[in-house]
């Protein structure tokens, strides 16, 4: 199970590196599965997913209590209770981690599509308002006396522009949002590196233990 764990974390870390720095279009890519993944039953299914692990996560956190409580009453800890306790310490690490790091995905998407919907619609605006003015200077150059749609025109600029401002303002609030998502993932994936430091020493522990039991056998 913990090869398991291992490998769905780096999975997670890739995802999260694809959507960080976006490499072409294996970001879009990402993108569009997360997007996927959150139509139809996907939902569901994650949130199911993610209360197992939370479940199997808390069991491991109460195995790892009642060996401590155990061993505080005999006053030492068995061979056999060393390695339950490095197993369970390390799934339950595992499996924490890789609940957050997908809470931590789910953000930095939403977030994305967000910034990118507001993206498109600042250009929209920008067109309309382009076009509006292009549109006025025309008018104003033929000298033809059509105050009244020039007033509209006006009217219009100053709607639109109004609009921009606002759409400018919220694209760079959730432009803010995405690179705190990306500060973030870059934490995460200084944090999983020290995790994989962290793995390694539990590996080779977990060697140590695995002789020891076979000399007990």
């Amino acid at each position: 199970m913990i090869q398991l764990l291992f490998v769905v974390l780096f999975g997670e870390a890739a995802v999260a590196l694809l959507l960080m720095i976006k490499v072409g279009p294996l970001s879009k890519l990402s993108m569009d599965a997360l997007s996927q993944l959150k139509t139809g039953k996907g939902p569901a299914m994650v949130k199911t997913l993610a209360c197992t692990l939370a479940l199997i996560m808390l069991s491991s956190i109460t195995s790892i209590l009642n060996i401590q409580k155990r061993t505080t009453k005999i006053g030492t800890m068995t061979p056999m209770d060393q390695i339950l306790l490095k197993t369970h310490l390390l799934e339950a690490s595992l499996m924490g981690f890789l609940l957050f790091l997908a809470l931590t995905i789910d953000r930095l998407h939403h977030h994305l599509q967000k910034s990118g919907g507001l993206r498109t619609n600042v250009d929209s605006f920008k067109k309309q308002a382009r076009s509006f003015q292009e549109e006025y200077m025309r008018l104003k150059e033929q000298k033809v006396d059509r105050s009244s749609e020039v007033k509209l025109l006006k009217d219009e600029i100053s709607e639109l522009k109004q609009k921009l401002q606002k759409l400018t303002q919220k694209s760079e609030e959730k432009e803010k949002e995405a690179q705190d998502a990306e500060a973030t993932v870059k934490a995460l994936r200084k944090q999983a590196e020290d995790f994989l430091l962290e793995y390694d020493r539990l590996l080779e522990d977990n060697q140590i233990i695995q002789l020891q039991l076979e000399a007990y056998k």
